[in-house]
């Protein structure tokens, strides 16, 4: 393992951003981070808590999973992912299909939908509760034209250890039914929750350098600042490591011309191979 951090490290180092990470080897229960604890804008990641925190509402029979849900044109506004931003307004879908599209087209329009049926400070108390410490749900959609240096108070923040610590919880919650309990879940509404984010369709950071069809439960996130992703990696249906990867500061040019984003896919990507290749 600490060959392993010196190599992931030196990656970090050679770029001109900010990078944080944090590893679990779920064989050997082992883990690694680079400034972990670093509180960053979440972007999309902070997605992966709204749906579990939605399914334990699910659990609670508060929420149903084939509720209907409009696409309205307010909802549309200011949206630039997904796809339901160019659908036709009155559309219906299932609450569940809203959870698909939040996380694996990162759909903007279904995220609303999604937190409208939550209370903010009860998503946030339910964050705390389970470990994710550092990591706060602030508004149901970003403000339109932040600005690259803009302040993190201005979005939902999170770190790499609180994701992972997430991630871990719902592996052992789809396992055990008293470690979904810790989630306010069920074994059923954790193993759906990872079954989502399996079906992720963005799959240019974590997944990027691994071979084309490992199976990778994750979240990506996009935002002014930088990149980031988090997810379990899979060795055929096996869950073998946590890695969640949040670059940060991340110039829109690179001194070489390149778009600095690209920077940013490669070193999540560079980070993720390093441990496929050290965890067989």
């Amino acid at each position: 393992m600490q060959d392993l951090i010196a190599r992931m490290n030196a990656v970090c180092d050679a770029q001109p951003f900010t990078t944080s990470w944090y590893v679990k080897d779920l064989v050997t229960g082992q883990e690694a981070d680079r400034t972990g604890d670093m509180v960053l804008p979440s972007a999309s990641t902070r997605k992966t808590s709204i749906l579990m925190h939605a399914l334990s509402r699910v659990h609670e029979g508060v929420l149903k999973l084939d509720e209907p849900c409009t696409i309205e044109a307010r909802l549309q506004e200011g949206v630039d992912s997904g796809t339901y931003q160019h659908m036709t307004p009155g559309c219906v879908i299932p609450l569940r299909d809203a959870f698909v599209n939040m996380i694996i087209t990162s759909d903007n329009v279904c995220t609303q939908l999604v937190l409208e049926r939550l209370d903010r400070d009860a998503l946030n108390a339910w964050c705390s509760r389970i470990g994710m410490k550092g990591t706060t749900h602030r508004v149901n959609f970003p403000p339109p034209g932040l600005a690259w240096d803009h302040p993190i108070e201005a979005v939902a923040c999170t770190t790499a250890r609180d994701q992972g610590i997430l991630l871990d919880k719902m592996l052992r919650g789809a396992a055990d039914a008293g470690a979904a309990a810790e989630l306010g879940a069920s074994v059923e509404l954790c193993q759906l929750g990872l079954d989502i984010l399996s079906w992720q369709r963005l799959r240019n950071l974590i997944p990027s350098m691994l071979p084309g069809k490992t199976k990778v439960a994750h979240k990506t996130g996009r935002g002014p600042r930088g990149r980031m992703d988090a997810g379990v990696v899979y060795r055929g249906n096996t869950p073998r490591f946590i890695i969640s990867v949040f670059t940060d500061r991340v110039p829109e040019s690179l001194p070489d011309g390149m778009p600095g984003f690209t920077a940013a896919f490669a070193t999540a990507g560079r980070l993720t191979r390093m441990c496929w290749d050290a965890m067989p």
